[in-house]
């Protein structure tokens, strides 16, 4: 039934401790350990909070170890938090699993929910079974799906003789069929192929967009995130460092910018250009250099023409989304959020 929790996510002070046994050294110590091994806890997900609403679709990202797998594996009622509160729908995932499991779809990009051995329609019609949907409806969405997904060529294949951007686009089709309102895209589009990462990209977007399915994806593949997401949530060592707006996050945190100069004809900048990172100089004609982001093109194209240059052809590039994650990965940023 339709309430104020449809579609939504509640993550409260969640947190998710694992105790690894701490062996000590030499014959006897590992002895010992079999008995009175010391433990000490690694937080995988450390005090974590955040309000997903209806029809958003968030990205979720961080580095590999951060956290993100076992955030999605609590949420969907995989493993138990040590703390905290989860709302899915307005349901506690984890004690009523099977409730939660009716109304959200999951797709990990490296496992299947379909049927090995048996032909994909098959996996489809078991799914139906399980989920209960009238034949008629189960009909009514799977030509849907088969037309979003392309699936007509492979419908009779079974699921082990499928490429891997066949069974991505076939598991999709199977965390949809009973018309879940959350799914969980653990990397969707990972290994695949440009053509269907295209393909799984617009089918995403075009559920979002018409059926307002609320969407968080983690992924490696920082295109799904420019395409996709207009939320971004960046988690690293278990702890969120960043919820906020994807552009936002991009203006906040892109410190510098590229200019490609084209001149029409040879020119020494380097004293006009004091002070800038030349990233490229070939033949004195071709110059890529590294300036802030708040610097102004103007003032540099008046500096290149009082040296005599002459410029055929400017671009600015800003740097890309994945650059500016790997510099926060290094710990180049003192504080996010």
């Amino acid at each position: 039934m339709e309430d104020q929790y449809s579609g939504t996510i509640i993550v409260e002070n969640l947190s998710k401790v694992f105790y690894i046994r701490k062996r000590k050294q030499g014959i006897l110590g590992s002895i010992l350990s079999l008995f009175y091994a010391e433990k000490y806890p690694i937080y995988a997900v450390d005090n974590i909070s955040f309000r997903i609403e209806k029809g958003e679709i968030v990205g979720y990202l961080g580095p590999n170890g951060a956290g993100k797998s076992t955030t999605i594996k609590m949420l969907t009622g995989i493993l138990m938090p040590t703390s905290g509160r989860i709302l899915v729908n307005g349901i506690e995932p984890f004690s009523n699993r099977k409730v939660v499991t009716k109304n959200i779809g999951v797709v990990f990009g490296q496992r299947t929910q379909l049927w090995w051995d048996l032909p994909l329609y098959e996996s489809f019609d078991l799914l139906r079974i399980i989920y209960k949907i009238d034949s008629k409806e189960f009909k009514k969405r799977l030509e849907e799906y088969i037309e979003l997904l392309g699936l007509e060529s492979f419908l009779n294949q079974q699921v082990r003789k499928l490429s891997l951007g066949q069974r991505m686009r076939a598991d999709l089709a199977a965390s949809l069929i009973h018309h879940p309102n959350i799914l969980f895209l653990d990397e969707p589009t990972i290994g695949l192929d440009i053509l269907t990462k295209d393909v799984v990209r617009k089918t995403i977007k075009h559920l979002n967009q018409q059926k307002k399915i609320t969407v968080i994806l983690t992924t490696h593949d920082l295109e799904d995130i420019e395409y996709l997401v207009h939320r971004l949530i960046l988690i690293d060592k278990g702890k969120i460092r960043y919820d906020g707006d994807l552009n936002q996050f991009i203006h906040q945190y892109q410190k510098s910018k590229r200019i490609l100069i084209h001149l029409e004809e040879e020119v020494k900048l380097e004293n006009s250009l004091n002070g800038y990172k030349i990233l490229k100089n070939d033949m004195n004609r071709f110059f890529e250099i590294e300036v802030p982001m708040d610097e102004s093109v103007g003032n540099i194209i008046n500096k290149i023409q009082t040296m005599g240059g002459r410029i055929q052809d400017i671009t600015v590039k800003k740097q890309e989304l994945a650059d500016t994650l790997k510099e926060i990965y290094k710990g180049k940023e003192i504080e996010l959020g």
